[in-house]
């Protein structure tokens, strides 16, 4: 059965480019990032492994950890690990699991038989501190993940986490957010003292609570 939002992330323990690693004990009280590549030396995905090293400073504000998985040997990332860092002009700064028994990959279900019977498709997990999933998406093997969004999810789960609010179509870090349903119309004023409009009862923005 696939993962779904909620549950708790698959504990595992793997071989990395950084030691073995239990990734429950690794995540800590962090929020975490894993997400799969189909194989090592792929055009894509050395793109997209340089822009998550270029992006530690930004995951690491937003208290996150950085794992990636692909389904082939260590000897192999550590050789492919020195690709990206020449072609992308960075040093990969976070783990990338050897999965070459497919065992993260079937635990979270990156093996999707009508793309591939054996490479992982593109896909990213959010867990929380609490170990939850947050988030899911997975790509095609053609498509680059496009980072900036990913980071734009997180702000917006841990607004929620947070600050009792969601974000609307489109939002934007500084842009208004929803107060969400659970939060009663007396207790808004001292929990949101920047103000709030009603424009329907369901429907009650604030500027965002963070900035």
């Amino acid at each position: 059965m696939s993962l779904r939002l909620g549950d708790v992330a698959p504990n595992f323990t793997a071989k990395t480019t950084e030691g073995e690693i239990t990734f429950h004990e690794w995540l800590g009280d962090k929020w975490g990032v894993l997400f799969s590549h189909p194989a090592d030396f792929t055009p894509v995905c050395t793109t997209e492994l340089g822009m998550t090293a270029k992006l530690k400073d930004e995951f690491d504000k937003r208290n996150v950890k950085v794992m990636a998985v692909s389904v082939d040997p260590l000897d192999s990332h550590v050789e492919w690990v020195k690709d990206i860092n020449e072609t992308q002009n960075t040093l990969v700064n976070f783990p990338l699991i050897a999965d070459e028994n497919r065992e993260v990959a079937n635990l979270y279900d990156m093996i999707h038989p009508n793309a591939s019977e054996k490479a992982t498709v593109r896909s990213v997990f959010v867990i929380g501190p609490d170990k939850k999933i947050k988030l899911t998406l997975t790509y095609p093997a053609s498509t680059g993940r496009n980072f900036n969004e990913i980071l734009r999810v997180i702000d917006s789960l841990q607004l929620t986490a947070y600050h009792s609010v969601a974000t609307p179509a489109n939002w934007e870090d500084g842009g208004d957010c929803v107060i969400v349903p659970a939060v009663k119309d007396e207790d808004i004023p001292a929990k949101f003292p920047k103000g709030h409009t009603v424009i329907k009862p369901y429907l009650r923005m604030t500027p965002q609570p963070n900035k």
